[in-house]
């Protein structure tokens, strides 16, 4: 096999994995509609861990070190909120329009990146940011122009951006991650540390989901683990610069499966936007340092 051919598996098998993980944002927003969102996002992560966790076990591993322990225990505090925050807005906006908005998580990750680990902002960077801003608002004006701005759009606006930020802060943490433990012990320990700090609040928030809910969130959590092994599998193997532009194909799965499922199309504006948005990311991915953006996985 030459050189040109080896990297065609794993954009395949990443291509595979971003769709397996939309297919997952599918199912659980039928289930947060149905369950309500903090139910769905704990029971997605207590099943997601229940599936990966003896997998882990199986292959007898040593329990991770004090520092790697903190990293688990970090990454799953900041993802329960960051999936919570994500499901909720999934029930106030449509499917495409969530996916888009999260994209500029990569864009923020950069100037975290800079605080955080000492990185310099590249002018790349810089127009990356205006692109990525100016296509938030262009889907934001989207929906004022429509008309269909209200109390609840305002919400899932607003709690897209506050998983967006907490998905841009993980891209930080997963850089640390990768270097210290395999894919599937971090797999393990991010769906079982969510699940445990989200039961801290099941006494606020609890309710008790209808039997409808049962098999999107099973699907939920299956697919959860198919996309999350499927995208590491690839990012092993190949570089990141070739596949982060595959993660932007999830706004493409999201659009066909939201109007499949739930007959949510997507308007011009946020066409328009996401075209902005995945522009300014594509910037980013020409000059960064593969490391910086090989999360390969969508917030949820």
């Amino acid at each position: 096999m030459n050189a040109a051919a080896r990297p065609l598996l794993p954009i395949a098998v990443a291509f595979a994995g971003v769709g397996f993980l939309s297919v997952m944002d599918a199912f659980m927003k039928e289930a947060a509609l149905l369950a309500g969102a903090f139910t769905a996002t704990l029971l997605r992560s207590a099943i997601g861990g229940a599936i990966i966790a003896p997998i882990w076990l199986a292959r007898g591993p040593a329990w991770p070190g004090p520092r790697v322990l903190k990293l688990h225990i970090e990454r799953g505090v900041i993802t329960a909120f960051m999936a919570l925050t994500f499901f909720f807005a999934l029930t106030r906006l449509p499917l495409a329009e969530t996916i888009a908005l999260s994209f500029i998580a990569p864009i923020v990750a950069l100037y975290l990146a800079s605080v955080l680990l000492g990185e310099t902002i590249s002018r790349n960077a810089i127009w990356a940011s205006v692109l990525g801003f100016i296509g938030t608002l262009v889907i934001i004006g989207g929906k004022i122009g429509q008309g269909t701005f209200d109390q609840d759009t305002a919400l899932g606006l607003g709690s897209i951006m506050i998983s967006a930020l907490l998905y841009a802060y993980n891209f930080i943490v997963i850089r640390r991650q990768a270097q210290l433990a395999g894919p599937v012990e971090i797999a393990t320990f991010h769906s079982i540390v969510s699940a445990l700090v989200l039961l801290l609040f099941v006494p606020l928030a609890w309710q008790m989901p209808p039997q409808a809910a049962w098999l999107p969130l099973l699907a939920g959590g299956a697919f959860t683990v198919a996309g999350a092994l499927s995208v590491a599998w690839a990012y092993a193997r190949a570089e990141a610069q070739v596949l982060v532009p595959i993660e932007y194909s999830a706004f493409l799965w999201a659009s066909v499966l939201g109007w499949v499922f739930f007959s949510e199309v997507p308007g011009l504006a946020t066409w328009a936007g996401t075209a902005l948005i995945i522009g300014g990311c594509w910037l980013i991915t020409r000059q960064a340092k593969p490391a910086a953006l090989s999360a390969g996985e969508t917030p949820a």
